[in-house]
């Protein structure tokens, strides 16, 4: 008990850790919200600055700027279409529909308090069961991974909509952009063509940011002349958090479903906020009583992106702190954080440093209410961005994003990438093929393939191992049910 107040002291009781950890979330917000630049880069450009903190300041400061990076990703993705990070793409589909609707200042609320309420409960899921989680997740081996992608992919179906064909084109698409490079295993050259540059294959944040930001400003650039498609609100004054109690109250249970499976998501190392925000926004719109509203504007859509993917910040601290592993990037960097601040995570940090983990937990606590405070102190400033005329606007996107590209592994061709990613994004948008299937074939692809080729390897050693992981039994059996349903509801219509 002494040591849980130690760290809760060491943190709530130290002006200048909470002066950090707000300055800390500030970055990250700003970081988040400039497409390209994610939570993983503001960690990486402030890791050094920590060097010198003690250990609780440095790694607050570190955990802000995670928490603060995440959530940001959804000023962009609202406002502009563009998700600032990878984990705020689902944001787009109702958030910026729900904008120029001139409703931006709802949707901004609802996505900031809902991402508030993904964060806490993801703490409070750190806090009392992250042994049991661990547990949980250390048997995931490459049998379960690739049940996982199956499950996964399988819900490719049910966000083609209507057009079953261009769905699945769309997700082929993707996992064929993602066989470019080195193959799993055996690193055999593929697709290369003689290019140094492909060897590395293409990162997802550079297609992100070609799907959506580039190919976004080349439709608006299409009129850009033209009288103004959406309603900028204008002298709005947000009441509150911007929508109603029953409108809140309306969202309670598909906060929960989302934050479970942000939860549960991001305890998985490899798997990331990306997945887990389109895996919730599925869930969201199959359980809809109006699954057709989704994609034109709906707050049901925001919320279940949002609370996903900052669920998804405390369901990938727990392998990290308990057992070493990270989730994603960001949190690899959060390790490094942790080692430089001679911090081992592992079975034993609890014993070893209970101190400085129970001040991590507070400093998440207290970062994600500096992000409740300080986003929507920040609506009005944010909403502005609708104010700036297209033809200062576009120009800039592309600037950032160039940034955002190039800054990302500092290569110049990942900024030609981009812009032939855009290009990609125009036509398949002009061609009415849906891009989140592409997506969702891009990220999971690979993971399929690897755990695939693993799986293969043990199944040849040991045949019939396969019917000793119930747990990848379950997901193959839930992905053929799913399949199942969605082709008679395909027939049916």
């Amino acid at each position: 008990m002494d040591v849980i107040l130690s760290g809760i002291l060491s943190v709530a009781a130290n002006p200048l850790t909470i002066i950090f950890i707000f300055v800390g979330v500030a970055a990250g917000i700003i970081f988040g919200a400039i497409p390209g630049l994610t939570a993983t880069m503001a960690i990486t450009m402030f890791l050094p600055v920590t060097y010198t903190m003690s250990p609780i300041d440095g790694i607050s400061t570190l955990v802000a700027l995670y928490i603060g990076g995440i959530s940001g990703g959804l000023i962009s993705a609202i406002l502009l279409n563009i998700p600032g990070t990878p984990s705020s793409v689902a944001t787009c589909f109702d958030g910026r529909p729900l904008a120029i609707k001139g409703q931006a200042g709802k949707a901004l609320g609802v996505g900031i308090v809902f991402s508030f309420i993904g964060t806490i409960f993801s703490i409070i899921a750190l806090i009392i069961i992250s042994p049991l989680l661990a547990k949980v997740a250390i048997k995931f081996g490459p049998y379960e991974y690739c049940a996982l992608a199956v499950f996964s992919l399988s819900l490719v179906i049910t966000l083609t909509g209507k057009d079953l064909i261009k769905g699945l084109m769309s997700a082929a698409i993707g996992a064929m952009i993602a066989t470019v490079g080195l193959a799993p295993i055996d690193s055999v050259k593929r697709f290369t063509f003689g290019n140094v540059q492909l060897n590395a294959g293409f990162q997802l944040l550079v297609l992100l940011i070609g799907l959506f930001a580039i190919s976004e400003v080349i439709s608006t650039a299409e009129s850009v002349n033209r009288e103004e498609e959406f309603t900028i609100e204008q002298n709005v004054k947000i009441k509150g958090f911007g929508f109603s109690l029953s409108e809140f109250f309306s969202q309670i249970r598909n906060a929960i479903r989302s934050s479970i499976i942000g939860l549960v998501v991001g305890i998985l190392p490899g798997i990331g906020g990306g997945i887990s925000c389109m895996l919730s926004y599925t869930a969201a719109k199959n359980a809809s009583k109006t699954p057709d509203k989704f994609g034109t504007g709906v707050i049901d859509g925001v919320v279940a992106s949002e609370t996903a993917n900052n669920a998804g910040i405390g369901g990938a601290m727990i392998p990290l702190l308990t057992l070493g592993i990270p989730g994603d990037a960001a949190t690899a960097m959060l390790l490094g954080g942790l080692m430089v601040h001679s911090v081992s995570p592992g079975p034993l940090i609890f014993d070893k440093n209970g101190v400085i983990v129970y001040g991590i937990f507070m400093a998440m606590i207290i970062a994600s209410i500096a992000m409740l405070i300080l986003e929507l102190f920040g609506i009005k400033l944010f909403m502005n961005v609708l104010k700036v005329p297209k033809n200062y606007l576009l120009p800039l996107i592309v600037t950032l994003c160039v940034v955002g590209a190039f800054g990302n592994t500092n290569r110049p061709f990942d900024v030609v990438c981009v812009l032939i990613f855009g290009l990609v994004g125009f036509l398949l948008s002009k061609a009415k093929i849906p891009q989140i299937p592409l997506i969702m074939g891009f990220i999971l692809g690979p993971i399929f393939e690897l755990n695939l080729r693993r799986a293969a390897q043990l199944y040849v050693s040991e045949p019939g191992s396969l019917f000793q992981h119930p747990i990848a039994l379950v997901f193959g059996a839930i992905a053929v049910l799913v399949i199942v349903f969605s082709l008679k509801k395909q027939v049916k219509a």
